[in-house]
């Protein structure tokens, strides 16, 4: 090992010059690549170099909390990954397979200084769950945790489990794991004085999957370029509580989530400066076809026959014969445009004139572990309600639509609240038994649907049916039982 500053040979793994004591540079026990004094994460391939967190981790919390993935990966999608490798050995994979993957870097920023006043116990009880709230918030889009740390982890989405949207399912991940260490800092800075922020950054680029070991579920990849150190560089630009993205990330889910431009920066490690952008939400868009419609539509040709067919339905459905139109094909034949030229053919003239209210929804691939989602956004859409909306103001909209619609449906409002997530804590559906609130918020969408149907015709859309969770299913089984007598025209 050569001391950059007094030009002495060390011992192989020496962290200090024998001669001068200066730091020496780390060279990555995974690539080789050499790295500067200090460093946590190897620049090439994020493996980690620093024993600091772990050091902290064990002060903090008397034991070391460098955990193997097997360790913390719920089961179902453990499940996923070793039949990835399964998959892989059969394919005869010996020199790994390249793979579009975003990574993810998220820390507590200035966890050291924030926990070196409280005795371990009080510390554990602050970075065990923050730690948790991130590994939760990951798995929930079934990224893959590559390393957890004392105060942070490194999460992979698009591999090992692959996915063809992994931006946006990083993006959602980071979002949530903001959201919910804001409601536990809240409570911290009440009951400890402490402000606990997290940091994310996240990159989209490419990887090298070599292996993947059957006992603990690790990871053996070489990163393409920058694509991981690029992410870590971006979390260490972030402040507190935000979300920082590369370019590349951005291109690929524009219109998906919104974003604030922060300009070029000087990235280390990086020859020219770097364009920059801050998450600020999730966007207006949720389907491909609705980020075409923004760029612009080819001209529709053919299917006249199909949209005979949509028509004669919408015409019956309007007469009080309501109609369940189902369209089947494989994907990208152009099922989703052939609703969009039905609705968009009346919009030319309005809707309205033709007396129709158009509710539209969408199932999404990470949908089925989130239960009642494309209801909650039919009924978001129904009400109008924004992310702008303070939950007063959807309370106010809530009760005042359904009341004014028919004072009968009054019972149906603690449903809608629980499922909309603005019911009070003392709720007593907070209590109530699982399968019977079930039951009953599905019930309370479907008088409400109904009852509108008497005011004007309803057409009712549900993409994607094949990323359906089990509750929204259920309901469309309830809804259809009593459409034939009611003016709706479901489109599925």
């Amino acid at each position: 090992m050569h001391c950059p500053s007094c030009s002495t040979d060390n011992p192989r793994g020496a962290k200090f010059c024998n001669e001068c004591a200066a730091p020496l540079p780390l060279h990555c026990p995974s690539c080789g690549t050499e790295n500067p004094a200090g460093a946590k994460f190897c620049n090439e391939c994020a493996t980690l170099l620093s024993d600091k967190s772990k050091v902290k981790s064990q002060n903090a919390k008397g034991k070391n909390q460098l955990q193997l993935p097997a360790s913390y990966t719920p089961a179902h999608l453990a499940e996923r990954i070793q039949a990835e490798r399964e998959a892989m050995e059969a394919r005869g994979v010996t020199d790994g397979e390249r793979k579009s993957i975003t990574a993810l870097f998220v820390d507590i920023k200035g966890s050291t200084d924030l926990i070196a006043d409280l005795d371990p116990e009080e510390a554990r009880a602050i970075l065990d769950p923050t730690l948790q709230l991130m590994m939760d918030a990951v798995h929930r889009y079934e990224g893959y945790v590559a390393q957890a740390l004392g105060d942070g982890i490194f999460a992979l989405f698009g591999a090992p489990i692959a996915h063809e949207d992994h931006p946006q399912r990083a993006l959602y991940a980071a979002l949530l794991m903001q959201e919910e260490s804001r409601k536990r800092a809240e409570q911290w800075r009440r009951e400890k004085g402490i402000n606990v922020q997290l940091r994310v950054g996240v990159n989209t680029g490419e990887v090298v999957l070599r292996s993947i070991r059957k006992d603990d579920l690790h990871t053996d990849y070489v990163p393409v370029g920058q694509s991981t150190n690029l992410a870590s560089r971006m979390e260490s630009l972030a402040t507190p509580g935000s979300i920082l993205v590369s370019e590349q990330t951005h291109k690929l889910t524009e219109g998906y989530f919104e974003f604030k431009a922060l300009g070029q920066a000087q990235v280390k490690g990086f020859a020219e400066p770097l364009n920059i952008y801050e998450v600020v939400g999730v966007g207006p868009l949720r389907t491909r076809l609705q980020l075409s419609v923004r760029r612009g539509l080819a001209r529709f040709v053919g299917r006249q026959q199909e949209m005979v067919q949509l028509q004669n339905a919408l015409e019956s459905s309007k007469a009080g014969h309501g109609q369940i139109v189902g369209v089947m094909g494989e994907p990208g034949v152009g099922k989703s445009r052939l609703f969009y030229e039905l609705v968009g053919a009346y919009n030319h003239t309005s809707l309205q004139t033709h007396g129709c209210m158009v509710l539209e929804t969408f199932s999404v691939s990470h949908g089925k572990v989130y239960p009642y989602l494309p209801l909650i956004d039919l009924l978001k859409n129904y009400f109008q309600l924004t992310n702008q909306d303070d939950e007063r103001r959807r309370r106010e909209k809530i009760t005042g639509k359904v009341l004014t619609l028919d004072r009968s449906l009054e019972d149906t409002l603690p449903y809608l609240f629980f499922l909309l997530g603005i019911a009070e804590a003392t709720s007593p559906l907070q209590q109530m038994d699982p399968q019977i609130r079930r039951k009953r918020i599905l019930e309370a969408i479907k008088r409400l649907l109904l009852r509108e149907s008497l005011n004007q015709p309803l057409i009712i859309i549900f993409e994607d049916l094949h990323w359906l969770d089990a509750e929204t299913q259920a309901f469309l089984q309830l809804l259809s039982q009593s459409v034939v007598t009611a003016r709706i025209l479901l489109l599925v």
